[in-house]
């Protein structure tokens, strides 16, 4: 996929800073040097899942903002670090995977990370990379050696990732897990050895794992890298980002569809709508402060959700798709069903009332819709369903229905074998046929 929004790089930290990327800098003149210079620069994913979720957009938008930006974007999956787990922002040790678990997870996160950064030869052309290629390599003593040495265990218990699972919680943190933050900072060495790589971005929360290698680059090569953090994404009523009653958001269509992805953005707070715009998005100043206008102006029409999920599942699932879930999110306020495939039919009313009636039924001429609505409970009876018939408060398939001799045969199937009834303006009943 083509990075949009290609800015040259005297822009970048501006267009980093105005979109709220920027949390804390390791260098005050960075920008300067972007501006100026090529640079590598990676930003790492865990390996924990088949699946990167919501929470991991801003580390990939990242990646392709600076490439937008003419620099060389490095993205490295922990299939090595994944064997130990990171301790940050954990209350308690993930619990360990094995090797090939991991391998399945590395080559399905990779296929996601490509829908954001461009692959490829040239300057800006970016890299897939896996740490288990050299990690999993490294013999124990010369690590400890070579590496471990320039660490004191004063600094790492220091470190935030460290001192909080130390001294705020109950289940304190082993070995393995206090030992991630070396491999974290071997990384970069590796990177910069290997790539050139010069930056390295990450949440907030890897802030100390990023100066540690920053130090060990230092140390062992007299180069000067640099680390940059965005601030971790909240939400303004305090619950946490990219978790819903059904679990986490995740990119991957066969844990959260396109429509169930694109619902998720549609129901953002007004109060963090911009934000998510700025900090997710390409859609321009200009267009975001019309859309700001219209929060404020004019929340009920919901602009600024609708923009924010269509370009956030483009991004993610590709513009046809975010198109289809943008229909099928129209369809539950009286739009057309006849064009939904049977999982976007049944995402859109997921939450609605069924019934499973015999396919049989629909032979020889069919059901009376006014049976049908009152064998259903979509109406409280035969006389309440010819009431909503005669008064056009009954729909078939969203379309009005006022003929009360009105039969429903299989030429109403929707996907094949669903009917879809509705009662009034938002009072839906799905039927399915077999």
């Amino acid at each position: 996929m083509r990075p949009v929004d290609e800015r040259s790089g005297s822009d970048l930290m501006a267009e980093l800073e105005w979109r709220g990327m920027v949390s804390q800098l390791t260098d005050a003149g960075l920008g300067d040097r972007l501006a100026a210079e090529r640079f590598a620069g990676y930003a790492g994913f865990d390996a924990t899942a088949d699946s990167l979720h919501v929470g991991h957009l801003v580390g990939l938008v990242a990646l392709r903002r600076l490439q937008g930006a003419g620099h060389r974007p490095l993205a490295l999956v922990g299939g090595g670090t994944t064997l130990i787990g990171d301790p940050s922002g954990k209350e308690a040790e993930r619990p360990l995977l094995s090797t090939e678990e991991i391998a399945a997870n590395v080559a399905a996160v990779g296929r996601q990370i490509e829908r954001f950064v461009e692959f490829g030869p040239g300057p800006a052309g970016g890299l897939l990379v896996n740490n288990a290629d050299w990690l999993c390599r490294l013999p124990l003593t010369e690590f400890l050696r070579d590496v471990g040495k320039h660490f004191t265990v004063n600094t790492m218990i220091a470190k935030e990732s460290v001192r909080s699972r130390l001294t705020e919680r109950e289940q304190g943190i082993s070995y393995t897990e206090f030992s991630y933050m070396l491999l974290q900072a071997y990384d970069f060495l590796h990177l910069h050895d290997t790539e050139g790589c010069r930056l390295q971005l990450g949440g907030s929360d890897q802030w100390g794992n990023i100066t540690a290698g920053i130090d060990l680059v230092r140390r062992l090569r007299g180069t000067e890298v640099y680390g940059l953090t965005w601030p971790l994404v909240t939400k303004a009523d305090g619950t946490k980002f990219g978790k819903t009653e059904s679990g986490a958001v995740w990119l991957d269509p066969a844990r959260t569809s396109p429509f169930q992805f694109f619902q998720f953005w549609v129901r953002t707070d007004d109060r963090d709508v911009v934000r998510y715009l700025r900090l997710l998005t390409s859609v321009s100043a200009d267009r975001i402060a019309d859309l700001e206008t219209e929060v404020t102006e004019r929340p009920e029409r919901s602009r600024a959700q609708q923009v924010l999920a269509t370009e956030v599942t483009a991004a993610v699932h590709g513009r046809e798709a975010a198109e289809g879930a943008g229909r099928a999110a129209a369809a539950l306020y009286g739009g057309e069903l006849a064009d939904l495939d049977e999982r976007t039919l049944l995402d859109a009313f997921s939450e609605a009332p069924s019934t499973t009636l015999p396919p049989d039924d629909l032979f020889e001429g069919g059901l009376a819709l006014v049976d049908l609505l009152a064998r259903t409970g979509a109406v409280s009876s035969r006389s309440a369903a010819r009431a909503a018939v005669e008064g056009g408060g009954a729909y078939v398939n969203n379309r009005r229905e006022t003929d009360l001799e009105r039969r429903i045969t299989r030429d109403d199937l929707l996907a094949g074998r669903y009917v879809v009834l509705r009662r009034g303006k938002r009072s839906y009943h799905l039927v399915r046929f077999g």
